[in-house]
């Protein structure tokens, strides 16, 4: 599948904030939006620059696929989903993309952002429900157990991040137990997204 391979600190530039794309970086003055907080390119540094309904709708879209590191048509299809379940159409986009299997591993702490966990995923060190699951955007339901493959619990990469993500919360839709077995008990619900999206401009774009 296609993936963007260029610098992610760009795409934080671009939305003026930090989407946590670099994992540890990111909370250090290394960051890009610390060093240069204003938008890649010759322009980006210009003055006074007022964005249309349009752009403002665009770049919150944007940001959001940003922080999943979800590609065009991919979230495109999740809106679709999200338009036929019941409730918010927006609150609905946002719980599809949490039941994500990288974003879970990265809200388990498996892994330091998204990114990597999309990685581990894809190198096949999950099972979901005792099977191997290799697929990063394979969506979990309820009921369902996400755990480390048992050839992969040794690994100081795993050990490491586990002990420096100690004091990640983990979502109230989740739940892992000491033997870092995990759970999904609910559908992810909009005040356990911690992501400061309007997901309302999203949906607004999307029904003009």
């Amino acid at each position: 599948m296609a993936r963007y391979t260029g610098a992610v600190c760009r795409l934080c530039r671009r939305e003026g904030q930090k989407l946590f794309l670099k994992g540890d970086r990111c909370y250090t003055d290394k960051c890009a939006v610390e060093r240069r907080a204003y938008a890649p390119g010759m322009h980006g540094n210009a003055r006074n620059k007022k964005l249309s309904e349009y752009g403002v709708q665009l770049r919150e879209k944007q940001k959001a696929r940003r922080y999943y590191g979800v590609l065009e048509s991919q979230f495109a299809e999740y809106f679709e989903m999200a338009s036929k379940r019941k409730g918010m159409t927006g609150e609905n986009l946002l719980a599809i993309l949490e039941s994500r299997l990288d974003n879970v591993v990265y809200r388990l702490g498996f892994a330091m952002s998204r990114a990597e966990a999309r990685q581990l995923v894809r190198h096949g060190h999950f099972t979901v429900n005792g099977k191997k699951v290799n697929i990063p955007s394979y969506l979990v339901s309820v009921g369902e157990t996400i755990e480390l493959k048992d050839s992969s619990r040794s690994l100081d990469k795993f050990k490491g991040a586990l002990e420096a993500n100690a004091s990640r919360v983990v979502p109230k839709w989740l739940e892992m137990d000491k033997n870092n077995v995990a759970k999904v008990v609910a559908v992810p619900a909009r005040e356990d997204i911690d992501l400061p999206i309007e997901e309302h401009l999203i949906v607004e774009l999307y029904s003009k």
